[in-house]
Parts: C-alpha cells; structure tokens; sequence
C-alpha cells in the first residue's frame, strides 16, 4: 500500500489554474496602464491650429443660443466674430453691431437685444488638430486595448488543460487503486 504524502492533495491544476488568472490580471493592468499613458501623450501632442470662416449662412440671433459649425474641431475654444451681417433682405444685408449679441468661447452666439432670422457670421476659433503623432498614438492605444479581446480564449484554453490535468489523475488514480490491471 503506497501512501500520498503531497501536501496539497485535491487539488489537481489549481495552480496553474491561479497562475492564469494572475496573469490575465498582470496583462489587464499593464494594458490599462500603457493604454492611459498613450491616451495622455496623444492628447500632448494636438497642433493647436486658428481657423477662420467667411459667411456662414443660416443663422438665427434671439435669445435661443445658435452654435457655430465647429463639427470636428476637437477643443474647439477661442470664438471670435470678425463679422455679422444681417441678410434677411439680401440685396442690403445690414451689419449688426458687436453689443447686439454675445459669445461663448466654445461657440454659442445669442442675443437679447433683437431678434434676426437669417445671419451670415464671419469669425476665427482656435481648435487642437490631429498630425502624425496623435494618430501614431491613436492607433496605438487601440491596438493596445484591444488585447483583452484574447481574454475568454485564454481563459477557456486554460480550463482545458486544468480538466485534462483532472483527467490524467483520475485515470492514475483508478489505475493505482488496484481496481484495473495494467499491462495487456
């Protein structure tokens, strides 16, 4: 009769088991780490940029705020109207004097004074632009989150071979009880 003496009897695999989830934790937290530092130095590395726009038509001026067409200035602060014309009668648009109206510097425009329906704007506004580093950093910071994609498979390979681990020591085990013969 052979006795076991291993201390950690019945637990088949859980190391590595352990082993695995600590270092499925190990690679999440680097990833997050280089993720929000990547993050951070894309955001250093923006072009801060001055844009002008010549007559933008379709605005309105009352008390209801109208936003400037800033779609895709990313930071977009620094509105400055060079220029507002009434052009409701098209034929004499009329200029509107700069304390007709007030400005946001992340472009809203509204006014409490009057109310005209059809304002052509003309302003300048300051917005970070992408360049090369910031979208080197870009991609980069998406390859790099996209590691915890790999996780499940991870996970599901490793508690193969746990159950594979089981296996070989229950058939061991069935085979040293005595219960089957070996050989043949």
């Amino acid at each position: 009769m052979r006795i076991n003496t291993k201390a950690d009897k019945g637990v088949a695999g859980l190391t590595i088991l352990l082993s695995l989830v600590v270092m499925l934790f190990v690679i999440g937290l680097i990833t997050m780490i280089f993720t929000l530092m990547g993050g951070e130095l894309r955001d250093a590395t923006y072009t801060s940029t001055t844009s002008t726009v010549t007559n933008e038509t379709g605005a309105w001026l009352n008390i209801t705020t109208y936003t400037v067409d800033n779609s895709g200035a990313l930071h977009f602060t620094g509105l400055t109207i060079t220029g507002a014309y009434n052009v409701s009668n098209i034929s004499a648009p009329t200029v509107i004097g700069t304390g007709n109206f007030t400005v946001s510097g992340t472009g809203y425009v509204n006014s409490s004074v009057s109310t005209w329906p059809n304002v052509s704007l003309s302003y300048t506004y300051i917005y970070d632009a992408d360049n090369t580093a910031t979208d080197v950093m870009n991609d980069t910071v998406v390859e790099i989150s996209g590691v915890v994609d790999w996780f499940d498979i991870f996970i599901v390979i490793g508690a193969m071979v746990v159950l594979i681990l089981l296996t070989v020591i229950i058939i061991t085990a069935i085979r040293g009880s005595g219960l089957i013969e070996g050989g043949a």
